[in-house]
Order: C-alpha cells, then sequence, then structure tokens
C-alpha cells in the first residue's frame, strides 16, 4: 500500500515540475492601468521549495482562470462607473449628493479587482475572495491541497486559509471583555487587525494583504498609492478622496523597489523604502487609509453582505418562506442540542438538551422571543476549537530562501499556529501588538481563532450546487487550515472530537489501522490549551448531523435576489466520493517526529499555560 501511494505521489510530482515549468512568459496588465509601462517586467523567479504533492498539478492553470475571471468583473465595474454620473460633494458638512454609496461601493470594487495592486501586477485582493465562493478561495485543488493561496512571487504562500469577506465589517473593533475575561472584534482570524486607527477592524484588515510577503506582496505601503495614481480609475479616486490625492513626488526608482516583493533581502529590515518626504509620507499614508476604507465599504455593501438568504427570507415571512422539515429540524438543532448558537449568534436563545437519561429530544423548548437585530452567526469572539496540525500547509515547507533571499518560515514542522496568543505577544508571523496591557492575556489565548460567521458557509458558484460530495460540488475549505473538506466533516468534528474511542494521540496522518481520518480518528490538537470543551461529544445521530447540513446552507446569500457576480465561476465542478471522507485520499502524513515548537514562537513570555507547546 505504501509502496502504492508512493508512486501515486511521484506522479503527481512529476505533473506539477512539468505544469510549473510552462509558467507563461507575459505578465496580464489590467484594463485599469493607465500606462503600461515601456517594458513589461519579466515574470517573477519560480519558487518551489515544495516536495511531491503539495501544491496542486493544476495550479498554474487555475491561478490564470481566476485572473481571467477578475478581468472580467473588473470590466464590468469600469462599465458601472462611467455610468455614475458626476460625484458632486454639497452641503456643509460636504457629502456626496445622491450617488455618494455607489461611487464609494465602485472604487471599492474596481480596486479590489485590480490585479496591479501587487509587484508583477499578477495578484488581485479577488485573488483569494471570489464572489461565487463567498468571497473566500477560489481554487478547488487548492483548497483540497496546499490549504493557503500563492502569491505575488509564485509560490510563497500564506499560513491559513482564506476568511470569507461577508458581514466581516460588523466586526467590532478589538476589546478585551474585563466581565467575561475575553476578547471580541478585529478581523483576521488572530484577531490582530483591531482597528483601532480607522474605527474598522476590517478596513484594518484590508490595509495588511497588499503588503503580506505571502501575498500581494509589497515592500512599502507607498507602493499601493504609486499604482493607485497610475489607474484609469484615478478619477474617481480623486473625486472622492480630493484632487490632491496623489500630488506626491515619487523618488526616480519608485518603480523598481515596488517591482520587488517585499522580504526581499536587498531592503533588510526597511519597511519604507520608497524614499518621500515627511509631507508625501503623510499623503501617502492618508491615500492608503482610504484605499482601506473603500474596500471596506464594498464588503459592507449588498455586493457581498446582502441579507438575502433563504433563513433571511424564512425570518421575514415564514409563511411564505418556510423551511423544509429537513432545514428546521437543523434549525432546531443548531440552537438546541448542537449548541452552535452560543458561539454562532442567530438572535435567539439557546435551549440545548440535557444527554440522556435525563433528556432525549432534538432540542429543548425556546420561549425566548427573538432579538430585534440582524442575525449575524457569530459571538464576534475566538475560540480553540482543537483541531490537528495540518501538514499539508504549504507553509511548513518554505524553510529555504526563495530567488530574493526571503525565507518565510525557517521553522518548519517546528511552526505552530497559537493564533490570538501570537498576537497578543508580537510574535511571529503577525502584527505588533498595539496595547501592551493585553500581553498578559497571551497564555489564556493561545490557539484562540476568530469565530467567524456561519454565513455563507455553504455558498457555491451555481454551476457546482453543493460543497459536498458526491456533488457535483465545489471543494471548499473550513477553519484556520483548512484541516475539514466539507460540512458534513465540520458538523461531525464538532460532534464527535472528544467521543470516547476517537480522539488518539496521533498527528494527521498516522490513524490506526482499522481506524478512519476523520470518521472515527481524531488526531490530536495542535494547540490543546484553552481548547473549547462546549463541543466535542454532541451525541448527533448521522441524520441529525445532516439535518445541520441542511440548515448551514440555507444561510447562503441569493435566494430572495440574485448574489452579484457569483456566475463568473468558469471552472470545472468536482464529483464522487462521499462527504464523510472528503479529501481524505489526499492525506498525507505529518512528518515523525514531530519538530518541538521553538522558542522563537512558544518561548515568548509570558509563557503558555497550563502546559507547555510540544
Amino acid at each position: 500500500m505504501k509502496r502504492r501511494r508512493l508512486i501515486a505521489l511521484s506522479a503527481v510530482f512529476v505533473i506539477a515540475i512539468t505544469t510549473l515549468l510552462i509558467f507563461s512568459e507575459s505578465v496580464p496588465v489590467s484594463a485599469q492601468n493607465k500606462a503600461a509601462p515601456a517594458a513589461q517586467p519579466p515574470p517573477p523567479p519560480l519558487y518551489n521549495p515544495y516536495p511531491p504533492g503539495i501544491l496542486p498539478p493544476d495550479l498554474t492553470q487555475e491561478v490564470d482562470r481566476v485572473l481571467r475571471e477578475i478581468r472580467g468583473i473588473e470590466n464590468e465595474a469600469l462599465g458601472q462607473w462611467h455610468t455614475l454620473g458626476p460625484v458632486t460633494y454639497t452641503g456643509n458638512p460636504p457629502i456626496i449628493q445622491g450617488n455618494g454609496y455607489e461611487a464609494m461601493r465602485i472604487l471599492g470594487k474596481l480596486m479590489n479587482f485590480d490585479q496591479n495592486i501587487s509587484p508583477f501586477r499578477n495578484e488581485a485582493c479577488a485573488s483569494c475572495h471570489m464572489p461565487y465562493a463567498g468571497f473566500s478561495g477560489p481554487i478547488p485543488s487548492v483548497n483540497l491541497t496546499m490549504i493557503a493561496y500563492p502569491g505575488t512571487e509564485h509560490f510563497r504562500a500564506g499560513k491559513r486559509t482564506a476568511q470569507r469577506y461577508t458581514y466581516s465589517p460588523d466586526f467590532p473593533v478589538l476589546e478585551f471583555n474585563t466581565t467575561q475575561q475575553a476578547f471580541f472584534g478585529g478581523n483576521f482570524w488572530d484577531s490582530r487587525a483591531t482597528g483601532y486607527e480607522l474605527q474598522s477592524p476590517d478596513a484594518h484588515q484590508a490595509q495588511g494583504p497588499p503588503v503580506d510577503t505571502q501575498e500581494m506582496g509589497f515592500p512599502d505601503t507607498a507602493c499601493i498609492v504609486y499604482r493607485l495614481s497610475q489607474a484609469s480609475y484615478r478619477p474617481l479616486f480623486e473625486q472622492v478622496w480630493g484632487a490632491d490625492s496623489f500630488n506626491i513626488k515619487w523618488p526616480h526608482n519608485t518603480e523598481e523597489i515596488c517591482a520587488t516583493p517585499g522580504g526581499a533581502a536587498k531592503f533588510g529590515s526597511d519597511t519604507q523604502p520608497v524614499k518621500l518626504s515627511p509631507e508625501d509620507r503623510t499623503l501617502s499614508n492618508n491615500d492608503y487609509d482610504h484605499w482601506a476604507q473603500a474596500v471596506s465599504f464594498l464588503e459592507r455593501s449588498d455586493d457581498v453582505s446582502p441579507f438575502t438568504s433563504k433563513f433571511d427570507a424564512y425570518l421575514h415571512d415564514p409563511a411564505t418562506y418556510p423551511l423544509t422539515a429537513d432545514e428546521k429540524a437543523g434549525y432546531d438543532l443548531f440552537r438546541g442540542k448542537a449548541n452552535c448558537n452560543s458561539c454562532h449568534l442567530d438572535g435567539r436563545s439557546t435551549a440545548p438538551t440535557p444527554p440522556p437519561p435525563q433528556g432525549s429530544a432534538p432540542n429543548s423548548t425556546d420561549t425566548g422571543a427573538a432579538a430585534s437585530t440582524r442575525p449575524l452567526f457569530t459571538c464576534f469572539g475566538s475560540a480553540n476549537l482543537g483541531l490537528p496540525l495540518n501538514p499539508r500547509d504549504a507553509f511548513y515547507y518554505q524553510t529555504t530562501p526563495d530567488p530574493f533571499g526571503f525565507t518565510a518560515n525557517p521553522y518548519g514542522f517546528g511552526y505552530r499556529d497559537l493564533g490570538l496568543g501570537t498576537f497578543l505577544r508580537s510574535g511571529f508571523g503577525t502584527w505588533p501588538n498595539p496595547n501592551s496591557a493585553w500581553t498578559q492575556y497571551a497564555p489564556a489565548s493561545d490557539g484562540l481563532m476568530q469565530v467567524s460567521t456561519a454565513r455563507n458557509v455553504a455558498m457555491t458558484p451555481p454551476s457546482c450546487p453543493t460543497t459536498e460530495a458526491p456533488g457535483p460540488y465545489f471543494q471548499k475549505e473550513f477553519f484556520h487550515n483548512g484541516y475539514i473538506k466539507s460540512l458534513k466533516q465540520l458538523v461531525h468534528f464538532y460532534n464527535t472530537r472528544d467521543k470516547p474511542g476517537y480522539m488518539y494521540t496521533v498527528t494527521s496522518g498516522h490513524c490506526p489501522a482499522g481506524t478512519t481520518e476523520k470518521v472515527d480518528c481524531w488526531p490530536m490538537p495542535e494547540v490543546s490549551n484553552n481548547e473549547d470543551m462546549t463541543t466535542g461529544n454532541l451525541m448527533l445521530t448521522d441524520q441529525e448531523e445532516n439535518q445541520l447540513v441542511a440548515f448551514l446552507q440555507t444561510l447562503t446569500d441569493g435566494f430572495t435576489t440574485p448574489y452579484p457576480d457569483i456566475n463568473t465561476y468558469t471552472g470545472a465542478c468536482m464529483t464522487g466520493g462521499n462527504a464523510s471522507t472528503q479529501g481524505n485520499e489526499f492525506l498525507i502524513p505529518t512528518p515523525q517526529p514531530l519538530t518541538p515548537c521553538p522558542p522563537a514562537i512558544c518561548g515568548l513570555p509570558p509563557l503558555p499555560y497550563p502546559n507547555p507547546i510540544p
């Protein structure tokens, strides 16, 4: 069996290398580029530190497919801009009268789908966040294999799944609630986009990927402003934010700097290699804030977060839009026996049933009145769900310098994703913590990841109408490390993670003979400290698990009105198999023995408590 597996993986590797070597010699230039450079830069040097089977063999073709789709939506946004009409400030304080909302939404859309906002002009925000996936990862083979998406330099990749944009603007500025002794708000899986300056975590989040070494990868925030100054939609930016927005004296070597990805050895530790005067740096910083605010406005708009799901229609008029029997049973379980509503709040009280013999009904009676609120299906908090380390994550293998002298992960499989705990320590791979008073709470936050909204968790292109095998389905990935590959597996994980006989002190890929990983074998958590024990042994039946999946599918927007740009997927659907073992054929063993967590990650004070991270 092992020999056949090795041969199969070797074949995949050969296909992958063949594919990667056929790298396009041209860099596509967006229609938004106001004045393309006289000579296009050469394609970025290839970076492939990966062993066989990590990169999917169709990666280059799939990246190109997504870029074609992005250009189509970008052209749509250009058309919307050209029919917008005059953008005029009137009144005191000055306000864009009549079409201010549309102007800001269209500007955000143009920027979100602009692939010039990257050093090699080959990566847009939308490269990792497309409408038909609920503005999350658009490439099924990436979701199935390498987990994180390749950035502007192929094939640097991040360390986590691409979170959905939908409803992210509703997360509040990160705060520590002293009564509950818990953090709420922020954006990103580790809540590092606190929003403390712009008073919007979502806008703060939009400022991250353009200068993230693993994503769009600019070395300086000024590079985004420089590229915006060249965009064909520059007049709209100036109409919204001021005619002197780009009145910046750019150094002669700005293009050269901005065509080099962040982390390059030539920059050293300099995060502002574009040498601007203090006045011009201030203007550039203001423009970058405005970039973020416009992108965030798009994400708050009906283009992204419209509240048009079947569940919304049911809440508004249950007689006209009733849930099916399975959907209704799933909803009752969601806010009852399954205890989902304790974190993914729907505006109703949670009424779980006690375990047998005290109770056996799918839910207790909820006598509370529904809150008069938009149900966002999140508590804005964070939790450690006890997910196993996923050895398919491409980040573990980026241990050697790329062609620019940058090493993304010098710790290899010693890396542990402590989530919020790492951010509070200002640790490796995150942002600085802007509030030193929070650092003391890091040990109680190790392993915690943001509680994402359950809305649009099941969104797929209409051509692939489900996330679940046998399909036809669109392969997605779930949770921060993509370990789970279907909603059935997701619900089963919550249901059986701690079920007697299902827990094993092994890492992924090493479940005992006679067991099936993700079915009746759950590997040990990557981070066991602070594990959420409110789920894990819910005693749901197989039918009840399926009913929960049916309910989660009612949270997909586009039921009452079409979801914008959801029909732009031009890829293929997948078929076959079953949802319980979906993706298991791509499991690989975690290297043994697992490298211990290094002091640079798990030895930063205050130390993890109550147990050290192995």
